[in-house]
Formats: C-alpha cells, structure tokens, sequence
C-alpha cells in the first residue's frame, strides 16, 4: 500500500545542511529497502496559483489556498505493507528532516 508522508513546517527551505544531509541518507535508505516510491521539496506556499474550474472558465487565484503558520514543505509517497510500518518510516522521516509529518493513505 501506498502512503504520502507530508512535511510540515513554518518556514521556507529552512533545513539546515546537517539536515540535509541526514534527509538524504534516509532518502537511500528508503530506495535500498524497497519503501521509495517519490519525494520532493516545495517551494514557498507564496509560489502558488490555485485554479478553480467549476463552472464556466477557470479561475487563477495567486497565492496558497489557505492561509496559515504551517504549510506542506515537501513530501515522501512510500511503499509499505500496512500502516505500522508507515508510520514506522514516517516517524524516522520526521526525526532526519526535524519537522512534524503526517501520514495518510492513498486511496
């Protein structure tokens, strides 16, 4: 089954370069273990344009969709066979990156 682990934080491209560093040994060691499936970083929620295409034209709107303290700054979708062991990875992701994570599965 298949998980999107998403990294929380207040901050923009605030990870230190320790950080990093362990973010990218964890990254390897989720492709040698089979758990890898895609993961990025994402830019300033400020960087956003959301679209609304509901009835008639679309409507772009520039800015994230919502408004708060905390946004997603980046994400890992993984592979595992169940939940515990989901939330196994994603509590060792929150420790290598220093941020609070959220787990949730696809459907």
């Amino acid at each position: 089954m298949q998980y999107l682990v998403s990294v929380i934080d207040d901050k923009t491209a605030s990870a230190t370069a320790e950080e990093m560093t362990a973010i990218k040994a964890f990254n390897e060691r989720l492709q040698a273990e089979g758990h890898w499936v895609f993961a990025g970083g994402l830019n300033a929620p400020s960087t956003a344009t959301v679209i609304e295409h509901r009835d008639g034209e679309p409507i772009f709107t520039d800015g994230p969709f919502l408004e708060s303290k905390e946004h997603l700054a980046g994400f890992w979708v993984i592979e595992a066979p169940d939940l515990d062991v989901a939330l196994e990875i994603a509590a060792e992701g929150a420790e290598r990156c220093n941020r609070k994570v959220e787990v949730r599965p696809f459907l």
